[in-house]
């Protein structure tokens, strides 16, 4: 069964950064796109990035643009976001999931348990 862990979420400062990561299994993730999505505690969730099943196109939302990257290592089954310049506005739950923008917030995606990312003075 499709299988998705998230690590590396914490407590951060304004302006500084974070590096989640993702570790797949029970399906062939060199052949799915990706993606990242956050939901706040009293918001809906929100899609953030998606890379496509070779790593060699991405997308973001607006809001993180300029800030985050996405990365994956086919080789190791992971999947990653590189997150600076964190604001307050960053604080959410963050999930990964297969698919890519238009799949990742829709029923047919799989997203894993989740890493609290906080950014706090």
């Amino acid at each position: 069964q499709v299988r998705l862990v998230e690590s590396g979420g914490g407590l951060v400062q304004p302006g500084g950064s974070l590096r989640l990561s993702c570790a797949a299994s029970g399906f062939p993730f060199s052949a799915y796109y990706m993606s990242w999505v956050r939901q706040a505690p009293a918001k809906g969730p929100e899609w953030v990035s998606s890379i496509n099943n070779g790593g060699d196109s991405a997308a973001y939302a607006d809001s993180v643009k300029g800030r985050f990257t996405i990365s994956r290592d086919n080789a190791k089954n992971m999947l990653y976001l590189e997150m600076n310049s964190l604001k307050p506005e960053d604080t959410a739950r963050y999930y990964c999931s297969t698919g890519g923008e238009s799949i990742s917030l829709e029923s047919e995606a799989t997203w894993g348990q989740g890493t609290q990312v906080t950014v706090s003075s």
